[in-house]
């Protein structure tokens, strides 16, 4: 790809929702239906939050809670860190790398219209993974 790269050019357009009511069995079954590592949780055409494999370990799994207990709205991480479709991969790499976030929604006009995630960019951009390289090293929190 030469030039600029735009987060529309790389990002997925198929993302996949839930309402902050949904319960986190519903969340976990469309995520293993869809068979995605993630899902934004939406009030509205807003993201409010996100749902990833290490919340639902860390907040639902290692307490040993019922799935069907909880809703998307106590497990999900917020607030969410979103990017503008028109934004380039580079700023979108700079801030997974600046936040420790793997994925980042994507807005256009104030509407969900995609996800980014780290793994589009090193695929498709392979020259943006030394700035995605801090993402690599251990830290405690990253979706």
């Amino acid at each position: 790809m030469a030039g600029i790269v735009l987060v529309r050019d790389v990002m997925s357009k198929d993302v996949r929702v839930v309402r902050p009511d949904t319960t986190v069995r519903e969340v976990v079954a469309t995520m293993n239906k869809f068979d995605i590592g993630s899902i934004i949780v939406v009030q509205g055409d807003r993201p409010v939050g996100i749902i990833t494999e290490r919340d639902i370990l860390r907040r639902l799994v290692e307490p040993c809670l019922a799935p069907e207990t909880l809703t998307a709205r106590q497990v999900m991480t917020s607030p969410v860190q979103t990017i503008t479709e028109n934004a380039s991969i580079e700023e979108a790499a700079k801030l997974m790398a600046k936040k420790r976030v793997k994925r980042l929604p994507v807005m256009n006009d104030g509407k969900l219209v995609g996800i980014i995630t780290f793994s589009d960019i090193v695929a498709k951009v392979p020259t943006m993974l030394t700035i995605l390289e801090e993402l690599l090293r251990p830290y405690h929190r990253t979706y």
